[in-house]
């Protein structure tokens, strides 16, 4: 099934969620070369006094990367949001994807991320005024419903689709859930059922065969992986392979494996440089160690108390090159 965001058309069905912290350039990068058919920046807040800081010109580089670039913005009104749309347009942005799916206290706690589906009347005004408001395709993620008891993702989905949406990613669990217990997917089958736009399923896509279980059983038109990407980015060439040629992938060789790792770990520290590159690098260093051994505090107890990229590099090479 080959999914359609306006003019674009996209060669896989597997796409990268967009993740605060994780879903940065260097990380996008290595998930397109992956066979990521999109890939979605962190969440940004696009308000005159945050551009000029260094966060946030690191969230809005975009240069290098393949069409079509996938801003995620996020607000909690509708004027905030269809400004934040043109500054994203402005910034590169082919497609802009309005976040209404994260669970974080400090973005709900204004009323903004998953929040938002509380007041269906407060997301029709975004969803119309953002889709006026630009020329590029507005995409929406979101999650099943707001609370266990309120599951209203198949009505917001009819909204979006009536303001004129162009795809829908939902992730399958509701705000209060958080990230805890198992995704549930019948939510999303109903949302399939509801609009004619493409729907994305997202949470728990954990291995290719899982992939291919949620398509059958929802009838989405692809797939979006989150968390079980992070140190392990070749589930996206493994889900890929699988849903196009029906059987899985050769495994990657071990080889392989780091080589990209310690490629992803080395473009960290060229595009945050030395001092703030060593800080972000920590942490796909922690999930990379977590993917090729058994026991890797020990290993990152070390890693964690380095100050200096080219000594990081160094350890975390010589870290997985201990193991098969």
């Amino acid at each position: 099934m080959s999914i359609k965001i306006g003019p674009y058309q996209l060669n896989s069905q597997v796409l990268l969620a967009p993740m605060a912290g994780t879903s940065d350039k260097p990380f996008r990068m290595l998930c397109r070369a992956q066979g990521a058919a999109l890939t979605t920046s962190e969440m940004v807040v696009i308000q005159a006094h945050l551009l000029n800081t260094k966060k946030s010109r690191h969230r809005l580089d975009f240069s290098g990367e393949l069409a079509p670039i996938s801003i995620q913005i996020a607000g909690s009104a509708a004027d905030e949001l269809s400004l934040s749309a043109q500054k994203a347009v402005e910034f590169g942005a082919d497609i802009v994807d309005i976040n209404m799916g994260c669970p974080a206290k400090k973005v709900c706690n204004k009323a903004a991320g998953s929040a938002l589906m509380q007041d269906e009347i407060l997301v029709k005004n975004i969803l119309n005024a953002v889709v006026r408001s630009v020329d590029v395709p507005i995409t929406l993620k979101m999650r099943t419903g707001w609370s266990r008891s309120n599951k209203n993702a198949p009505t917001i989905a009819q909204i979006a689709q009536d303001a004129g949406v162009q795809m829908l990613s939902v992730h399958g669990r509701t705000k209060e859930d958080k990230y805890q217990g198992e995704a549930e997917y019948d939510t999303i089958a109903e949302v399939v059922s509801q609009v004619d736009i493409p729907v994305i399923a997202n949470g728990d896509i954990t291995s290719a065969e899982k992939a291919k279980q949620v398509l059958d059983n929802t009838g989405a038109s692809g797939v979006m992986v989150g968390r079980a990407a992070q140190g392990n980015p070749w589930i996206i060439s493994e889900i890929d392979y699988y849903l196009k040629m029906g059987k899985p992938i050769k495994p990657i060789s071990s080889a392989l494996k780091k080589q990209t790792a310690l490629e992803h770990i080395q473009q960290i520290h060229q595009f945050y440089g030395d001092l703030l590159g060593v800080r972000i690098a920590r942490k796909h260093i922690l999930w990379y160690l977590q993917h090729f051994q058994n026991k890797p505090q020990t290993c990152f107890a070390k890693i964690s108390k380095i100050d200096a990229s080219k000594e990081q590099y160094q350890h975390f090479r010589d870290c997985i090159n201990e193991f098969d």
